[in-house]
């Protein structure tokens, strides 16, 4: 991909060079565009062809680039050639270039940038990300929120690059949390209001019946013997369990759904109560496990009784915990999918967890455990609802349509849209999304809802404004003038700043594809819409002779698909319907 220009160039220096033009692709880069000066479209870090030399025997960079530089010839496709701060510096012929990629972006239209020659030769694996897993009955925190749409977002990248995969949601409906559910819902439960809505009634119960296990032993008692019978298979305490689980499962697909996210297995905890038991077996067997004076039984994964690299894997009572039933978990997953990679997408405080489990699974003699990642993520603070703390995910999502209705009545400007409640749930989602891909994954933050939904600057409403102005342009014009295309009309220095933005959009791809991180995407389209938003201003396609439209509204919509294919992956669902952007400045202005 950058359209096969990166393979022309690589093919030119392997003459050169003597090396093999695949060792040389990642080494050329598109140049990221500036609001300054023209740049030329690609460079090639004369830096990295030199490797690891020292730095005392290594030949000075900017002598090499420039000899470099005098030995290259400019041909059909490269039309200058120069030097910068230790590159080599190419220029595509313009023609070429607004043809291209124009032809590339229509052509592949969702798979641009995925064709790359970066990606070639990537080996389809066979991908497992688990990621959201609420616990039942608890609140649907603001962790479980973030795990959800980083999780879809890796889920979406590893689907588009090829990748077979899985989206598995790991539910946490298992342990001592359900014995006294059990018992509290044999005291304070309502079957009418279990039915009606599961999610509030389970936690409503749940949270009652601490109050009373804090006040009352015997209900503690009772609660402990409820999850005792869970473990040892009792059929009426097992029945009222799956009933719980069944309604709140039931429940998470309509509301993922809104989300615009779905799962391929929901698997949880209880997958593994009598796995575990086997694992605990395995442990012993090759003289891992080791009991405490308590009852309990340990791993100690440093050997020498180091406190902090020991895991409890059992309670005295024989029931299991949370390490063991995700030892039991990566095991059967393993055999069920034979994975290549599987992917845990969790809050950071889960860092030592992860790491346990891992070490575990490799001192059982699993060596396909350096397969599985944690991908950490930092804490959000601050986000309430008017009513106060977020309890659940519909309460967020209930919270985002309510405030940008709010915002979109505001404006007395705004047009009539059809579905403004689906209209306002997918725009708010995408201020939602984009304030929290915007920085690294691993960074803490506070929220803020004014600042998510701020019309102006770098926000996901101005995403989704940019997207639905775009679209009105190809339905306003495009019968009258998609038909007529000259590239010689595509030559201002806005036209060249989009097409040389495209070009870079494969990188883009490639780079969150290495480390998981969506912010690249995210100041990729951000960057994208504020260069189509100037050119909106300049590039008049109404009132311009027919070719000049033409050209022009090719150039829009290519700008519109690239933009739409980003926030698909982001997990975002563009809007096409037009919104008054609601801005007293100029939000069109490019970072520089």
């Amino acid at each position: 991909m950058a359209c096969g220009f990166r393979r022309s160039i690589a093919c030119q220096l392997s003459r050169l060079l003597d090396l093999p033009p695949e060792n040389l692709i990642k080494s050329i880069s598109a140049v990221p565009i500036s609001r300054k000066e023209e740049v030329a479209d690609f460079q090639l870090s004369v830096d990295s062809l030199l490797g690891n030399n020292n730095d005392h025997s290594r030949p000075d960079v900017q002598v090499q680039a420039t000899r470099l530089a005098e030995k290259l010839k400019c041909d059909t496709v490269v039309s200058e050639i120069s030097t910068g701060q230790g590159t080599v510096n190419f220029k595509i012929n313009r023609e070429l270039l607004t043809k291209t990629v124009l032809q590339q972006v229509i052509k592949d239209g969702s798979k641009y940038g995925l064709n790359s020659e970066l990606f070639s030769g990537l080996p389809q694996k066979k991908i497992v990300v688990e990621f959201s897993s609420p616990n039942v009955a608890k609140k649907f925190h603001v962790g479980h929120l973030r795990s959800t749409i980083i999780g879809n977002f890796i889920a979406n990248l590893k689907e588009a690059l090829g990748h077979q995969v899985t989206r598995i949601n790991y539910l946490g409906d298992w342990g001592m949390q359900f014995g006294l559910l059990g018992t509290g819902f044999q005291l304070f439960g309502y079957e009418e209001k279990l039915q009606s809505n599961p999610l509030q009634h389970l936690f409503e119960v749940y949270v009652q019946v601490n109050k009373e296990a804090a006040d009352n032993k015997n209900v503690a008692k009772s609660a402990h013997e409820f999850f005792q019978r869970l473990e040892l298979g009792d059929m009426q305490a097992l029945e009222l369990w799956q009933k719980f689980r069944d309604l709140s499962i039931e429940e998470y697909v309509r509301i993922y759904k809104r989300l615009g996210v779905h799962f391929d297995e929901y698997s949880g905890e209880s997958f593994y109560r009598e796995k575990s038991q086997e694992v605990l077996k395995l442990l012993d067997s090759k003289g891992l496990l080791q009991k405490t004076i308590k009852g309990t039984a340990i791993v100690d994964l440093s050997g020498n009784g180091d406190p902090s690299s020991i895991c409890t894997v059992m309670r005295s009572d024989g029931t299991s915990l949370y390490a063991t039933r995700d030892l039991a978990a990566a095991i059967d997953r393993m055999d069920k999918y034979n994975f290549d990679t599987m992917i845990y997408v969790t809050d950071k405080g889960q860092k030592k967890h992860f790491q346990q489990v891992f070490q575990m699974l490799q001192i059982m003699g699993y060596d396909w455990a350096e397969r599985c990642q944690h991908v950490p993520f930092g804490v959000v603070q601050g986000m309430k609802t008017r009513r106060g703390e977020v309890t659940f995910l519909e309460d967020v999502l209930n919270e985002i349509r309510s405030r940008m209705l709010q915002n979109m009545a505001s404006i007395k400007t705004t047009k009539e849209v059809e579905n403004p409640q689906e209209t306002a749930e997918r725009v708010g989602l995408a201020a939602l999304i984009i304030q929290d891909f915007k920085g690294v994954l691993l960074s803490d933050y506070q929220f803020s809802w004014d600042r998510i939904f701020q019309s102006r600057g770098d926000t996901g409403v101005f995403l989704q404004y940019t997207h639905a102005r775009l679209h009105s342009l190809e339905e306003t014009f495009g019968c009258g003038y998609l038909n007529d295309f000259n590239i010689a009309c595509l030559q201002e220095p806005q036209s060249v700043s989009i097409l040389q933005h495209l070009l870079r959009f494969d990188e883009v791809l490639y780079r969150s594809s290495q480390d998981l991180q969506p912010r690249h995407i995210v100041s990729y389209l951000l960057t994208l819409s504020h260069l189509a938003g100037m050119a909106h201003k300049t590039l008049h396609i109404k009132d311009s002779p027919p070719e000049v439209a033409g050209a022009r509204l090719h150039l829009f919509r290519a700008v519109r698909s690239v933009l739409a294919n980003g926030m698909k992956l982001l997990g975002i669902t563009p809007v096409c319907q037009e919104l008054v952007y609601m801005s007293s400045e100029n939000p069109d202005t490019v970072p520089t």
